[in-house]
C-alpha cells in the first residue's frame, strides 16, 4: 500500500465512524484483526484492552454509538506510509469536554490488520 492508499483508508475510516456505520467500519478490518484501547480496557477489563476480530469490534462501536449516540471525532492530523497511519483526533462526546486522541492504524493489503489508541 502506498501512502496515499493509506491516507484513504483512514479518512474512510473517520467517516464511516461519524457515520455511526458500523457496518461500513468493521468492513475495513481484516477479519483477525486486533484493536487496542483504553476505554476497552476500564469497560472490559476481562480483555485486557484489546479486541480480536471484527464481531468484537462491531459489538464495542455499536455498544459506544448507543452509550454516546452524539459521539463524533474531529480530525486534526494525518501521516501515513506504506504500513500504517497515524491518525489525530478530537473526541467529542456530549456533556464532555473534547479529548484528544492518537491512532495508529496498521494497513496490509488494504484492510486494517491492527488499531491502537492512545489519549490522556
Amino acid at each position: 500500500m502506498s501512502a496515499s492508499e493509506n491516507f484513504s483508508v483512514a479518512r474512510a475510516w473517520l467517516a464511516a465512524f461519524n457515520a455511526h456505520d458500523v457496518e461500513g467500519l468493521v468492513a475495513l478490518y481484516a477479519e483477525d484483526c486486533t484493536h487496542t484501547s483504553p476505554k476497552i480496557r476500564v469497560l472490559h477489563p476481562e480483555t485486557g484492552g484489546k479486541l480480536v476480530g471484527r464481531p468484537a469490534l462491531a459489538k464495542w462501536w455499536r455498544e459506544a454509538i448507543a452509550r454516546l449516540p452524539g459521539l463524533r471525532y474531529e480530525e486534526t492530523a494525518l501521516t501515513a506510509d506504506g504500513e500504517r497511519v497515524f491518525m489525530e483526533y478530537l473526541r467529542h462526546a456530549p456533556g464532555e469536554e473534547p479529548m484528544p486522541v492518537a491512532e495508529v492504524l496498521e494497513v496490509k493489503g488494504g484492510r486494517i490488520v491492527a488499531s491502537r489508541v492512545y489519549h490522556g
